[in-house]
C-alpha cells in the first residue's frame, strides 16, 4: 500500500474490463462519471482525495487491476466514495465492473507496523 500525504483511509478498488483501457482511461472515468453524484464536499477534486494510482494487466483483450485512492475524508464519506466508484458501467468503449476490495485506515496500519517492529527491537 502505498501512502500518501495526510491521508487517513486508502480506498482499493478492484477494476475489470471487457476490452482495452489505460490508466488515463480509468481516471478520466472515475472523475467524469462521478461528477454530480456526490455532494460538493465530497467531490473529487476537492483536494481531500490524493494521487489515484491505477495498477493494471492486460490478458487476451482484457484489463483487470486495482485501483488505490488516498484520502483524508472520514471513514464514511469514504465509503460514499468508494459506492460512487461502484456506479461506474463503462470506461471508453469497454464494459467494466469495479468493486470495492477494502477501505483500511492507514494510520492504524502504520501503527501496528510500529508495534511489531518495535517488539522486533
Amino acid at each position: 500500500m502505498k501512502e500518501s500525504g495526510n491521508a487517513k483511509y486508502m480506498i482499493r478498488v478492484s477494476v475489470k474490463l471487457d476490452g482495452q483501457a489505460r490508466r488515463k482511461d480509468i481516471i478520466g472515468a472515475i472523475f467524469g462519471q462521478t461528477e454530480g453524484l456526490m455532494p460538493e464536499a465530497l467531490d473529487l477534486s476537492s483536494g481531500r482525495i490524493g494521487h489515484i494510482d491505477v495498477d493494471l494487466d492486460s490478458n487476451k483483450g482484457k484489463v483487470s487491476g486495482v485501483i488505490e485512492i488516498p484520502s483524508s475524508l472520514e471513514n464514511v464519506e469514504s465509503a460514499i466514495i468508494g459506492a460512487a466508484l461502484e456506479t461506474i458501467e463503462r470506461i471508453g468503449p469497454a464494459a467494466s465492473q469495479l468493486k470495492v476490495l477494502e477501505i483500511s485506515n492507514i494510520r492504524s496500519s502504520k501503527r501496528t507496523s510500529m508495534v511489531d517492529r518495535a517488539k522486533d527491537i
